[in-house]
């Protein structure tokens, strides 16, 4: 499906900015301050989850001043769609996790199967400890089995349709520096 410029346009004029770069880069800090306090002598592996948390690790791990590592793993349950399907594995860390501990960061929550399934994936590899960040923590009904929270939250939404700061709609608007609600999608 090809998204028209015009319809692309229409759409990043309807948004409603919810957390602008300021309230993002304010929850960024609390969260760094809080992983911090958690895991500056354990040398975590930073997990990013493509693509959504492509930007917001990226601006989570400057902030990090101690040793750790990155990887990333892709997953997705979209596939270009608007409503979350099966989880379909795209490519694995390339770091050990045996004895490791994890930190998986990822954009949103909220049903919770994504990242209750990246953290069984972790533990069948024998990670020591597994924790999970996400800058938007949404307000939507946690699936049966689903993560119910997070370790480290940035910010907390309604049930809303997110795109910006690594949130997308069709691979397009992760790129714009706040948090928007898209009320009209089709």
């Amino acid at each position: 499906m090809t998204i028209s410029m015009n319809d692309l346009q229409i759409m990043q004029k309807k948004a409603t900015c919810l957390h602008d770069m300021q309230a993002i880069n304010a929850a960024l800090d609390r969260m760094a301050v809080e992983i911090t306090q958690e895991l500056q002598d354990q040398q975590p592996i930073v997990m990013t989850v493509l693509n959504g948390s492509i930007i917001p690790v990226g601006h989570l791990v400057t902030r990090l001043h101690f040793p750790l590592q990155l990887d990333y793993l892709h997953v997705t349950r979209y596939q270009g769609k608007m409503h979350a399907s099966q989880l379909h594995w795209l490519a694995e860390p390339r770091s050990s996790l045996k004895d490791r501990v994890i930190l998986i960061v990822e954009d949103v929550l909220d049903a919770g199967t994504t990242l209750a399934e990246i953290i069984k994936y972790c533990q069948a590899e024998g990670a020591a400890k597994i924790y999970t960040a996400v800058v938007v923590d949404k307000n939507h009904p946690r699936a049966e089995g689903g993560l119910a929270h997070a370790d480290f939250t940035g910010l907390k939404v309604e049930d809303l349709f997110l795109i910006g700061f690594g949130l997308d709609y069709e691979g397009y608007f992760r790129n714009l520096p706040g948090i928007y609600a898209v009320t009209e999608v089709e």
